[in-house]
């Protein structure tokens, strides 16, 4: 799921679907300019564990009308159809909550393209990493059952966890996980999951990646987020997918709703995922997100969300009744760390809660929202104006286009202004556009040099590499030409010559991005002694050594 400074292009998940993990927030950042940054920044040194507020920032007084929200709700529909018009995107659904009612519930579009069956509002999406405040609100269940403290350490359920650092091991809370803050890379671990490597390994192997200052740095990253989810539910004596359900999903009715891949699977009634193929929308892949479930793998239904904003807006009641603790469940609303600084100076800085983006408006009013982006297929958005009593969740069965973010956006300023105040959509567009190219090699390896230098003969590269993150790297001949083996099942990609020990292979998985280098170091005319994978190496893991 994509969201972050780098978002999203790392979704959800991934480092193109983090946006997902890639939080509208940061989106908005960058094109809105207006306003004073009104939140408190919370961020506290490296030394202290942070010492949490009770309640957000006192808000002002409501700004919509019922005739307002009214107004706006009867051009949502058409909102819909023209987004959707535009970008093609094959099915969505939407349910909005207003004074603790679902004043509105559809579906849009089809399952899936070339079947006639509809969306409806019992229709299973993914949610991608629009999981991460369904987790924190599950979190929040457990630290009201005081089971945790979003100020326990990891260290004190997980006694093998680790990160570089033996201090900052000892010392990351459930809040630094769940706020990002513990000076993991962005997106940590998510190339292991795209090779297959299952949830154990990645989180063990979180220990290797280089840590940037802790409590100080914000960088998006899923298994971080999951590995504080994990830690709560072994407080509880059970695991991630039970504590969900046993907490949230069972008490609010939320039926269709699980962080079990296999339960959306076999939902009778379900979106599937579609990628743009040019201008079409086919459902190529399937995202099985399990290994990251609480950051990512929950899949649900509008109605089922509908519910949880109506818990969410009554801090922690359903129908009168306490379900989540008041205090545990505001301390996810609050700004922990600094997620995007002001890009002007009448900017404002965006935040991060405990699985929100957390903003302020014009007016002083917070604004909790998260995106999920699954680059094979999925787009979901989530708004909260709490001062307003106001939410509006948006599940689709698309790739990333900046649908539901713009879906969400037109119908707020349409309650507040009458009107739209941009072209959102278009505004989304070029931005999710940009995230797509992020990450890409500056090499085209499409296009070879005019006199290439010759490689060597193909048993200079033969052979089985090692690396103590992504484990052994296999090059064999194949019928035509080179092919190397990652990961633990493995997974096989051709090798295709660009100049002298250099050649390319096309990437694969949610955080594709596209043809990307494989350099061979030889010395002299023998074989070759190591290789680096480029599109491993974002952080200094990429080399593998020959045995």
């Amino acid at each position: 799921m994509r969201q972050q400074p780098r978002h999203h292009r790392r979704s959800a998940t991934s480092r193109r679907g983090a946006l997902a993990p890639v939080g509208l927030a940061l989106l908005l950042s960058a094109c809105v300019a207006s306003g004073p940054g009104l939140a408190h920044d919370v961020t506290t040194s490296a030394g202290a564990s942070p010492t949490l507020a009770p309640t957000p920032p006192p808000q002002p007084p409501p700004l919509l009308t019922p005739a307002k929200v009214e107004a706006a709700l009867s051009r949502l529909d058409g909102v819909v159809h023209e987004t959707m018009t535009k970008t093609g995107v094959p099915g969505m659904a939407l349910g909005v909550v207003y004074r603790d009612r679902v004043v509105h519930l559809r579906g849009f579009g089809v399952r899936r393209v070339g079947r006639p069956a509809v969306v409806d509002p019992d229709t299973v999406f993914q949610l991608a990493s629009v999981s991460k405040p369904l987790a924190s609100t599950v979190v929040a269940g457990a630290v009201g059952d005081k089971a945790v403290s979003w100020d326990d350490t990891v260290s004190t359920y997980d006694r093998g966890f680790a990160l570089k650092s033996p201090w900052v091991s000892s010392h990351v809370t459930l809040a630094d996980l769940f706020a990002h803050r513990s000076g993991l890379p962005d997106h940590a671990g998510d190339l292991l999951e795209d090779l297959h490597f299952d949830r154990s390994y990645i989180l063990r192997h979180l220990r290797d990646e280089p840590l940037a200052p802790f409590r100080a740095s914000y960088a998006y990253t899923n298994f971080g987020f999951t590995e504080g989810a994990l830690a709560a539910a072994r407080a509880e004596g059970t695991t991630w997918e039970d504590l969900s359900s046993r907490l949230l999903y069972r008490p609010l009715g939320m039926r269709s709703t699980s962080s079990r891949f296999a339960d959306y699977e076999k939902a009778s009634d379900k979106a599937v995922g579609h990628v743009r193929v040019g201008h079409l929308w086919r459902p190529r892949y399937v995202r099985d997100a399990d290994a990251q479930a609480p950051a990512g793998g929950a899949s649900s239904t509008v109605r089922d969300m509908s519910q949880w904003l109506r818990l969410q807006l009554a801090n922690g009641r359903l129908g009168g009744k306490r379900v989540v603790d008041e205090t545990a469940l505001l301390q996810t609303h609050l700004p922990h760390i600094v997620s995007g600084p002001p890009r002007a100076p009448a900017g404002r800085t965006d935040f991060y809660g405990l699985g929100w983006n957390v903003s302020y408006d014009d007016h002083g009013r917070l604004m909790l929202s998260h995106s999920g982006a699954f680059s094979l297929g999925a787009a979901t958005s989530v708004t909260l104006l709490p001062s307003e009593q106001l939410g509006i969740v948006i599940l689709t069965n698309g790739a990333p286009v900046g649908a539901p973010e713009a879906v969400a956006r037109t119908f707020l300023d349409i309650a507040q202004d009458g009107k739209p105040s941009v072209d959102w959509l278009g505004l989304f567009g070029k931005l999710f556009a940009g995230l797509e190219q992020e990450g890409r090699s500056p090499t085209d390896y499409s296009k070879p040099p005019a006199h290439p230098v010759p490689a060597g003969p193909q048993s200079a590269y033969i052979g089985a590499y090692e690396n103590g993150y992504y484990g052994r790297l296999m090059v064999r001949a194949g019928s035509g030409g080179l092919v190397m083996r990652l990961g633990p099942r493995p997974s096989a990609f051709a090798l295709g010559h660009y100049s002298g020990e250099v050649f390319s292979y096309r990437t694969q998985g949610e955080n594709a991005v596209g043809l990307s280098g494989v350099t061979f170091v030889r010395q002299g005319r023998g074989p070759a002694r190591s290789v680096t994978v480029e599109n491993l190496d974002h952080t200094g893991l990429g080399t593998f050594t020959r045995r």
